[in-house]
């Protein structure tokens, strides 16, 4: 019998050239830029479409874990139908497909290793160069898909193709490329046998094994130890913390298949990108007659070829051209568009100057709902709390600021020292420094907050933890 296919989405990536609507805590895969889904909803579906209703793995930061689960459930794939890895720290993808390979080991199927954050179009085509890829995997091979190159750009890695592998439609790799000058991409496309590397791929399990054994044994040995000290956590698989910050970072491109005699890429003929800049992003979108994407509240006079991105305010441009205009709550980006590629320098100079706009939101998700912030001010602090039905906060208290909550819709539980309140709408209470306290959402929907902070200092880290639901320390 033939082994199966198990969807294996690497879900690590900070999409930091699509800052400021990705941030840390909320990156681009997390996020519908492309359709109303989120782009890991829409690779969990396309995957699910190509190989059927099977098991499916995630490897993503624990920070994200709770992100995962509710998109996934959003979209049908129930929890028992996923198994999410935590990793504690990055270490690339050599590392995340090591631990997917040696979690699913004992069965040994084909892995069909996708990132989380690219955007393809043409189910038809992809379904097929997944079918054809599981079928050469079947064969020894570690399969990589290339993309059709459309212009030479300096910012993709390549693929040169050497011979073809018997009649499977897919070709031994002669060798890879890691994102040539444009001079020389410009002559690898030319051949007509060089691809854009997709950075998905199909392999089986044991066989990538025995590859990271030949060529990165140590990469290897750091995930075994990795798995080996990973525990349950609520459902999740936490990886072993030490073990795996121990683990060398390098793509599993570099690591295997570079070094692999075992290389073979399918030419794919479905359109892709890898959102990986509001650039890519103005390049997949529907423009008007001047070149002009757009999103949200947008108004635009004697503009062209311009991508506007709007939040919950009015836009408007005049007589501009070339430009990337993102307008967040707490942000705005505005850069040429030949220039998106280096939306990352602000982002190293924000976490440089110590600033807070490259890891979060005003809105922060939480596993229980999120929170928002309205309005700061010296020794004061406002925010707006969602709690989803049935969910709580943790069991707290804080030691530096007290907290006064008023219920705007949906009915409370209160936790206030040795007191238990029942909150309706239009009700309120005060939790003073010290008093452990806990809010709950025992209705069937959700629960709505203003909660008020007052004290010398208001940080998030001033939370000590007694009880809590969701694993949190």
């Amino acid at each position: 019998m033939q082994p199966t296919i198990v969807q294996v989405i690497l879900c690590g990536g900070a999409g930091s050239r699509l800052w400021p609507v990705s941030r840390q805590l909320l990156p681009k895969q997390f996020l519908p830029l492309v359709t109303g889904r989120t782009l890991l909803q829409d690779t969990a579906l396309r995957a699910r479409a190509a190989v059927g209703d099977g098991a499916i793995t995630v490897i993503c930061n624990e920070a994200h874990r709770f992100l995962v689960r509710d998109q996934l459930a959003e979209i049908g794939i129930a929890d028992s139908d996923a198994r999410i890895l935590l990793e504690p720290v990055g270490r690339s993808t050599a590392a995340a497909v090591a631990v997917a390979a040696l979690d699913r080991e004992q069965d040994d199927p084909v892995l069909l290793v996708l990132a989380s954050d690219h955007a393809i179009r043409g189910e038809a085509a992809f379904n097929n160069a997944v079918r054809r890829a599981a079928e050469v995997a079947r064969t020894d091979m570690l399969v990589t898909f290339g993309i059709a190159a459309t212009r030479p750009d300096s910012g993709f890695g390549y693929i040169e193709r050497g011979d073809a592998v018997g009649k499977t439609g897919a070709f031994k790799v002669a060798r890879f490329v890691e994102k040539p000058p444009e001079a020389e991409a410009a002559r690898l496309i030319g051949t007509g046998r060089a691809y854009w590397n997709s950075g998905m791929f199909a392999f089986g399990t044991k066989r990538v094994l025995d590859e990271l054994n030949r060529h990165r044994p140590d990469i290897l040995a750091g995930a075994r130890r990795a798995m080996a000290a990973a525990s349950d956590d609520l459902g999740f698989l936490r990886l072993g913390k030490e073990a795996f910050l121990a683990c060398p970072a390098e793509a599993i491109d570099r690591a295997v298949m570079e070094r692999t005699a075992l290389a073979a890429v399918i030419p794919a003929d479905f359109e892709w990108s890898d959102v990986g800049s509001w650039g890519a992003l103005w390049d997949l979108s529907q423009k008007d007659s001047a070149g002009n994407a757009a999103r949200g509240d947008v108004q635009m006079q004697d503009t062209k070829d311009s991508l506007v991105f709007g939040d919950r305010r009015l836009v408007a441009t005049l007589g501009v051209e070339d430009l990337i205009i993102v307008d967040t709550e707490d942000a705005l980006l505005v850069a040429d568009r030949s220039r998106s590629q280096d939306v990352r320098e602000v982002v190293e100079d924000l976490k440089r100057a110590n600033r807070s706009e490259h890891m979060s939101h005003r809105r922060v998700y939480r596993p229980w709902g999120y929170y928002e912030s309205i309005d700061a001010g010296d020794r004061f602090q406002v925010k707006r709390l969602m709690v989803k039905p049935g969910a709580a906060l943790s069991l707290q208290l804080h030691r530096k600021r007290a907290e006064h909550w008023v219920v705007v819709s949906g009915r409370a539980r209160v936790t206030r020292g040795e007191d238990t309140l029942h909150l309706e709408e239009n009700q309120s209470t005060y939790i003073p420094v010290g008093t452990k306290h806990r809010l709950e959402n025992p209705g069937t929907v959700p629960l709505m907050i203003i909660e008020v902070q007052s004290g010398s200092y208001l940080g998030e880290d001033d939370i000590e933890r007694f009880e809590d639901r969701y694993g949190r320390r």
